[in-house]
């Protein structure tokens, strides 16, 4: 479940190794290639955090990242 943080979308993802964190940071970077909107997120091993916010809008959140991060949850549908 995303979380407001920060004026900052985050959701933590954990995955059962390496290779399938990677391949959802994968799925994720062409979602968010296809909206222009890109992620500030790590990696280590099995765990994918995220942060979403709007850098030209003040890094603030908007209807931009509320959209990547539902795109980002149909992923793991």
């Amino acid at each position: 479940m995303w979380q407001n943080i920060n004026n900052k979308l985050y959701q933590k993802f954990t995955f059962n190794n390496f290779s399938e964190a990677f391949a959802f940071m994968t799925r994720v970077a062409i979602e968010a290639e296809k909206a222009n909107h890109h992620p500030l997120w790590t990696n280590v091993w099995n765990t994918v955090e995220i942060w979403l916010s709007t850098h030209d809008a003040g890094d603030i959140i908007t209807k931009k990242d509320e959209d990547l991060a539902k795109a980002i949850d149909a992923l793991l549908t």
